[in-house]
């Protein structure tokens, strides 16, 4: 076994402000996957490219750290970002065996 592997360690959040702000943040993603849902033709007609939804509004470019950067400045307020990569080639793929 590793020691040097860092610990993980688990709690359960009490605190009424932090558990509404997670809640909040889970309603905006929920929205913003939603926009997805409702968009997903134009969405997914950008391969190749990186996403993110924030404030229900698509921003599509070559580099995630250029799409979120863009998002966030136009919605800085969504703590609910979506974002994802879209490959070039729509083929089946294994995530796991």
């Amino acid at each position: 076994m590793n020691t040097d592997a860092p610990k993980i360690m688990m709690y359960e959040e009490t605190d009424p402000v932090e558990n509404a702000k997670a809640r909040e943040s889970r309603d905006r993603f929920e929205r913003n996957w939603d926009w997805l849902e409702e968009n997903a033709t134009e969405v997914y007609s950008h391969r190749g490219k990186y996403l993110c939804i924030a404030g229900q509004e698509l921003f599509v470019g070559d580099e995630v750290e250029d799409v979120i950067a863009r998002a966030k400045a136009a919605h800085p307020e969504d703590t609910g970002l979506f974002t994802r990569y879209i490959p070039k080639e729509r083929l089946p793929r294994i995530y796991a065996f």
